[in-house]
């Protein structure tokens, strides 16, 4: 049985201020870490860019943590992200010894009332989001499809992984805001799956990808010609890559307000997180221990050669970006669902797909 099986079986029946006493200061954060393990769970596929974010900073978040303990690194794929984030919430043990990662958009599913959402997002113990987001939509070359235009004309099947994923939502969205005709084909298990569908020709592209990503794994192909930026989906005009906003193709202010509500999400970038409850010293502690490795000359030295664009924002300034998320008026929430049902009912699906 893995040590996260048996330390939850144990505290699932000993009351978790017996389980894990909470110390007073720094001296007592050290001794909750010291000689431990940190569970650090990717919600993700091995491969993909929230992979490679996470083991990257795994190998010098250990030297900032009070007590220097291991930080291991675990993937727990499932429901693009919401298996792991449910288990995170409701069964991780909350000792501060286990933290995780995950993709950005199923924070939002409670609001949008997705009842697999068994978590509050607003009491998570946030820690840091790694770097603010741009994100993109990108096709293969040669497959008819250079512009927004062209997917406002004809239909052509985009890489999803599933309902809660971003890639997913905002083909959804465009769908219904700016006319266009993406047939979203999900089930797939991450981004290096959805990548080899494109390369396969079973689809054109990505619909909602960030371009760091696209830096750190395909920056080869990408320069050669391969991939192309066909819309920033963020406002106005990004200054590393030349794409139109997709705002520049929204005609009504429903639509603008729609891409606002996304906008706000992607906010959130690469959240790193505990589960709520953890003691207060032991949140202080690791809050501490991520600002300290993002900034960490060794771990920026690192992260400069796998791509890697860090832009962080601190545990409180997520917390607040989540609380501010959960202010949005609940008619453009409500029309983002009605958005992703629309897309459901059409009978979207793919590999693995129900």
């Amino acid at each position: 049985m893995s040590v996260i099986a048996v330390t939850a079986a144990f505290c699932s029946v000993v009351p978790l201020g017996d389980c894990f006493a909470e110390e007073n200061g720094a001296e007592g954060a050290e001794a909750g870490f010291k000689g431990k393990a940190v569970n650090f769970i990717v919600a993700l596929a091995a491969g993909g860019g929230y992979d490679q974010y996470a083991r990257t900073l795994a190998r010098h978040l250990e030297r900032h943590i009070p007590g220097n303990p291991n930080v291991v690194v675990q993937n727990m794929t499932g429901a693009a992200g919401m298996r792991a984030t449910n288990w995170l919430y409701n069964s991780a043990p909350r000792d501060g010894l286990t933290i995780g990662i995950t993709q950005r958009s199923v924070l939002v599913e409670p609001l949008l009332g997705t009842k697999e959402a068994r978590f509050d997002p607003t009491k998570f113990s946030w820690l840091a989001s790694l770097n603010d987001e741009a994100f993109i939509a990108v096709t293969w070359k040669d497959r008819g499809i250079d512009s927004i235009s062209d997917a406002q004309a004809k239909e052509f099947a985009v890489a999803a992984d599933g309902p809660a994923s971003d890639d997913y939502i905002w083909p959804a969205v465009l769908n219904a805001t700016i006319g266009t005709k993406f047939k979203i084909v999900s089930g797939y298990t991450g981004k290096a799956e959805e990548r080899l569908s494109v390369r396969r020709g079973e689809t054109v592209g990505l619909i909602g990808w960030s371009w760091a990503a696209l830096q750190t794994q395909e920056w080869d192909d990408y320069k050669a010609g391969n991939w192309r930026i066909i819309a920033h989906l963020g406002k106005g005009k990004h200054p590393e890559f030349d794409a139109p906003s997709i705002y520049d193709f929204a005609a009504t202010q429903e639509a603008r307000e729609t891409f606002d509500f996304l906008d706000a999400t992607l906010a959130l970038g690469r959240p790193v997180f505990a589960p709520p409850g953890i003691p207060k010293e032991r949140e202080a502690a690791l809050r501490a221990a991520l600002a300290a490795t993002l900034k960490d000359p060794a771990f920026l030295v690192e992260a400069q050669k796998q791509k890697l664009d860090i832009s962080p924002a601190s545990g409180e300034e997520l917390a607040a970006r989540v609380e501010r998320l959960y202010r949005t008026p609940m008619a453009v929430v409500e029309r983002t669902q009605a958005v992703r049902k629309q897309a459901l009912g059409l009978g979207a699906g793919g590999p693995g797909a129900p």
